[in-house]
């Protein structure tokens, strides 16, 4: 079993979210438990090759050099 960073808030008596590391897409559920559902769903699309031309957000860990 994997886990993922999912962020999620209730708007307008439904939910919205989104995969942290992947916040151009966002789903919506009826309940929490119903969202959560969705964005299962989502990540497996995802990660499977379902869906083209994905943009994630990594980290980058960058070196400064500093001169004296």
């Amino acid at each position: 079993m994997q886990s993922v960073k999912i962020v999620v808030w209730e708007e307008d008596g439904g939910w919205l979210g989104y995969l942290q590391d992947y916040p151009d897409y966002w789903t919506q559920g009826e309940t929490l438990e119903d969202l959560r559902e969705h964005l299962t769903d989502l990540y497996e699309d995802i990660t499977g090759g379902a869906v083209p031309g994905i943009r994630k957000v990594e980290d980058l860990v960058v070196s400064r050099n500093e001169r004296t």
